[in-house]
């Protein structure tokens, strides 16, 4: 608009309100705790139960038994209703993944298939042509260790590890190519996973192995106190299996006139076949985790073998302050405390993972409080994410729940009890004992899908536990009034109705909107997008232009929440009113956001008035 409006005409002035923020990314849970398989410390997306059946597996043999971590279990359950979780596997101790070194060409190997044993050439050919490992840590990926001479088959080899092979070698190109193939199939009956064509040694070819495969592996920093990933390795990985771990290059392995530049080079590609040990890899180890190299876990381990609790793996009804393979009873111990501690670190920094739930589906607070504290006060410290606490392990009585609830103080996480028993969908006929976090976070996103953040994950609109067969014990009147006045959720059984959670109050004690699930999760869902929308316009000038910009992002947003019933009334400041010359001059952009959350209806009082015959009724 013209600077002075004095004469008589039409004066024009353009308001851009067009600015939109980036989307905020997919945000789902996380869950940490044991798997089959996978990497270890890792935090990892998934996208589905397929994917993480893929990535981290599923049945583990336990004895005479087959079974699944509840790491499984809950992912299952969440999966069905969201296509977004970070999974951290828990493996405590020296863990790493298995590796094969594949020979080259020329190496002169004797070898033995029963042993992977060898001897060494003497002369200048490297013996090393390249060495690969395996994404997922842990003993379930070797399977070099016995092998059998019908069909060349592995005898340990899995559906949860891999083999390899070498075909189609071209000395005079360089080329060669490489075959990922499941590590449970033989020879005639070839189960390929992954083929890399055309793939070479030369560095500065475009078809260099490691870009090709990747070279890529996070590892666990520490700086003082503070944990964060870094990536190791210059090529991202495009295995979904294996990364290359070294490499006898064959730098400029064809000159300009299409030669072989160095005679002899062509000894460093790798021999054809599937290797002298039949394609197997070794070296992977468990930690203090009692896994087998055969998938299985040594359910009566001692102090001398990897699982320290020096006694059988305890799962679903019988977990107590060992679980599932470890006792993580403090932050500090090796025995599942300390990676259980290193997770959390790392699940911490909200800049590099953006989670609203925290699941630890295994730990119970009156066994694992040291861990399940660190968890909450994570979500706290976050002010982003919410988490699911089991208060008692199996059949205990509600006033046990009682006493582990009120031991906390916090909107940022919610109890429920009893467990209740679910189908286990891959070891047909078989029913489970779980506890709530397995199937609530199920529950939270089934909410979500169906209904917004901000509605109650309770009742029997969006509580239902489909998957529950029954409840550990049907609870009365009385039972829910007193785990409720406690802040404990109770789950229900209604007749024909079913399993059902039937509360959806925070562990605060203090009377105020945060006590109930869904005005928290309202909030962690609006300072999610207002955050992230608003990193725009860091560095940008603090003028009434950056405030306007401001106002038009957050208002439309809170307006749609408003219309979705997340909020009654709402009201956001960004003016000269509390951007003072003061707060200008110390770089800030303040603004105000006033809310009042839609309150839900969890008590709905009738009364019932009996009139005589001839009593009229007022409109």
């Amino acid at each position: 608009m013209a600077e002075k409006i004095i004469s008589p005409g039409v004066f024009t002035n353009e308001i851009d309100q067009s600015f939109l923020p980036s989307a905020v990314a997919d945000i789902g849970a996380a869950i940490i705790g044991p798997t089959l398989k996978g990497p270890a410390g890792i935090p990892t997306v998934v996208t589905s139960y397929s994917d993480f059946q893929a990535k981290f597996g599923d049945v583990v043999k336990s004895g005479s038994n087959s079974v699944q971590f509840l790491t499984s279990h809950a992912a299952e359950e969440y999966l069905k209703s969201s296509d977004t979780l970070t999974v951290v596997r828990i493996l405590d101790g020296t863990f790493t993944p298995a590796s094969v070194s594949i020979t080259s060409s020329l190496g002169q190997l004797s070898t033995s298939p029963a042993t992977g044993g060898a001897t060494v050439n003497s002369g200048s050919i490297p013996d090393l042509s390249f060495e690969l490992e395996t994404l997922a840590d842990g003993g379930i990926m070797n399977n070099i260790a016995h092998t059998s001479s019908v069909n060349s088959v592995l005898t340990n080899g899995t559906v949860h590890n891999v083999r390899y092979e070498v075909s189609n070698v071209n000395n005079s190109k360089g080329t060669f190519t490489l075959i990922v193939r499941a590590g449970n199939d033989n020879e005639k009956r070839k189960q390929i996973l992954e083929t890399f064509t055309n793939i070479n040694l030369d560095p500065n070819s475009p078809n260099y192995i490691a870009k090709v495969i990747g070279d890529q592996k996070q590892v666990v920093g520490t700086d003082g106190s503070t944990k964060y990933l870094e990536l190791q390795g210059d090529f991202a990985n495009k295995s979904r299996y294996v990364r290359v771990k070294t490499i006898t290059n064959t730098i400029d392995y064809i000159d300009e006139n299409g030669n072989v530049r160095v005679n002899g080079s062509s000894g460093s590609l790798p021999l054809v076949g599937s290797g002298s040990t039949l394609g197997g890899f070794s070296g992977g180890a468990s930690g203090y985790f009692g896994l087998n190299a055969d998938g299985t876990l040594d359910v009566q381990a001692t102090a001398a073998t990897p699982n320290p609790t020096g006694s059988a793996v305890n799962f679903y009804e019988n977990i107590d302050s060992q679980t599932q393979g470890f006792s993580p009873t403090d932050t500090t111990s090796a025995n599942g405390g300390a990676a259980y501690a290193e997770a959390i670190d790392l699940l911490a920094n909200q800049d590099e993972f953006d989670i609203n739930l925290i699941l630890a589906p295994g730990l119970v607070h009156s066994e694992h409080s040291a861990i399940t504290n660190k968890i909450i006060d994570t979500c706290e410290d976050r002010g982003d994410c919410f988490t699911i606490i089991d208060p008692v392990a199996y059949n205990q009585n509600p006033s046990a729940a009682v006493t582990q609830a009120e031991a906390v103080d916090s909107n940022f996480a919610a109890m429920y009890y009893p467990w209740v028993k679910v189908p286990d969908s891959r070891v047909a006929g078989t029913q489970r004992w779980v506890p709530p976090s397995v199937v609530l976070g199920g529950i939270y996103a089934f909410n979500d899908r169906v209904a917004h953040p901000w509605f109650a994950p309770a009742g029997l609109n969006r509580g239902g536990i489909t998957t529950a067969i029954q409840a550990q014990r049907k609870l009365t009147q009385g039972e829910r009034d007193t785990l409720y006045d406690s802040s404990v959720n109770p789950i229900a059984t209604f007749p024909g109705q079913g399993v059902t959670v039937f509360g959806q109050k925070t562990l605060q004690k203090k009377s105020s909107a945060l006590d109930r699930i869904n005005v928290r999760r309202l909030l962690i869902r609006c300072k999610k997008f207002i955050a992230s929308s608003s990193r725009f316009l860091v560095f940008e000038q603090n003028t009434a232009a950056t405030r306007r910009r401001f106002l038009g992002i957050v208002n439309p947003f809170l307006e749609q929440v408003q219309s979705q019933s997340g909020l009654s009334a709402f009201r956001v400041v960004m003016d000269e009113t509390n951007n003072t010359a003061d707060s200008i001059d110390r770089n800030q952009l303040v603004g105000q956001l006033f809310l009042q959350p839609t309150r839900t209806a969890e008590f709905i009082v009738l009364d019932f008035t009996i009139q005589p015959t001839g009593a009229s009724f007022p409109e």
